[in-house]
């Protein structure tokens, strides 16, 4: 099982994303088969930033966020 290495999620990282990138980074999310579930919400994140600068990456894999409305107050 293969995770995500990033400590940071910078600009830098989600602007070296690519499409094959974001495929990985998405089947890793679908199968669901992280060491720890820090790993998975590690990725989890990294996709949000990806769907947020980047949302062109991420529009087939959408579903994977929690698109749940909720007050941030």
């Amino acid at each position: 099982m293969k995770s995500t290495n990033y400590n940071k999620i910078s600009e830098e990282l989600v602007n070296s994303f690519n499409e094959e990138m974001t495929c990985e980074l998405a089947k890793r999310l679908e199968d669901e088969n992280y060491a720890s579930p820090f790993d998975g919400l590690k990725d989890w994140h990294l996709l949000r930033a990806l769907a947020i600068n980047r949302p062109e990456l991420t529009s087939n894999y959408i579903h994977l966020l929690d698109q749940e409305p909720f007050d941030e107050n």
